[in-house]
């Protein structure tokens, strides 16, 4: 893919969202290469329905910072421990701030960008974690300039997860056809190559279209720099269960399109993301917490 310059500039500087703020000095002493920041976040962070294998009991209190956005308040969290540690020195896991996959991948992101490597939060499905089952999740990707591509990493995923779901990959060159983008999850299943029921989150048993439209549309955002929280919802979203109207199905088809594809049809996609339906407004609805919050 002929990858120009301008296209990858934008997702070489930090966004609202991935920008370390009065913390980037700290991120100067974390490793440059994409493989020590990913160790680096692994000792910083723990997921929080993963806590467990760590020998982590977490409190509703220890659960609440799954709801920062900001990599900048994220980042307050993690260094404003008792002990003043630098980034580079891995906590004990009971002392990891709680988080979830698109955290992780939001910390990278951030890194990333500081040192002005383009790199990007991408929303869709794994199918590593349950054997027939696509499962929720976030990961990134970074350009890697010699092999003129989008290298797509699982920053979760520690020696420990690894054992855990005996992933046989290289976590930081996910192969594209083991972790789909929501766009990709989307145009399966309207081929008739994928079950959407197959698609959600397996520990609730909950899938469908309604869970690949929400993910579509927050990868959308995330293309432009609005990564967002697992469970936001606004515009054309659609609600659980939900039955997706035509005109929205016809929407999404679209979305899905220029999603897969996305540095091939910036333009494109920038048009169709000012759509209302689809860009992410000041206010979005946390579905968990069950109230509007500001972006």
């Amino acid at each position: 893919m002929d990858q120009g310059r301008t296209n990858l500039s934008r997702y070489a500087r930090p966004g609202r969202l991935t920008s370390a703020g009065s913390f980037t000095p700290l991120l100067e002493a974390v490793p440059s290469d994409p493989a020590g920041i990913v160790r680096t976040i692994q000792g910083l962070l723990i997921h929080e329905h993963v806590a467990g294998a760590y020998g982590v009991s977490l409190t509703d209190a220890d659960r609440q910072t799954v709801h920062l956005r900001p990599a900048d308040e994220i980042l307050a969290r993690i260094a404003g421990g008792p002990d003043d540690l630098p980034l580079t020195t891995s906590r004990a896991p009971e002392q990891r701030v709680a988080g979830n996959c698109r955290h992780y991948s939001l910390l990278l992101v951030t890194a990333l960008r500081a040192r002005g490597v383009a790199a990007r939060a991408r929303c869709g499905f794994g199918d590593y974690f349950v054997d027939g089952w696509y499962e929720d999740h976030w990961v990134a990707e970074y350009w890697h300039p010699e092999q003129l591509r989008w290298v797509m990493v699982d920053a979760q995923l520690d020696g420990r997860q690894r054992e855990l779901f005996g992933i046989d990959f290289d976590v930081m060159d996910v192969p594209r056809g083991r972790f789909l983008v929501a766009g990709e999850a989307w145009a399966r299943c309207r081929a008739g190559e994928a079950d959407p029921d197959t698609f959600g989150l397996r520990v609730i048993n909950e899938g469908g279209w309604w869970w690949i439209a929400g993910n579509l549309m927050r990868d959308a955002a995330a293309l432009h720099a609005v990564e967002l929280l697992p469970w936001d919802v606004w515009g054309a979203m659609p609600v659980p269960f939900e039955k997706i109207d035509d005109e929205r199905m016809t929407l999404f088809d679209e979305l899905a399109r220029l999603t897969r594809a996305p540095d091939e049809h910036a333009e494109e996609l920038r048009l169709l993301y000012a759509d209302e339906r689809l860009l992410v407004p000041a206010t979005v609805r946390n579905e968990l917490r069950d109230r509007d919050e500001p972006v």
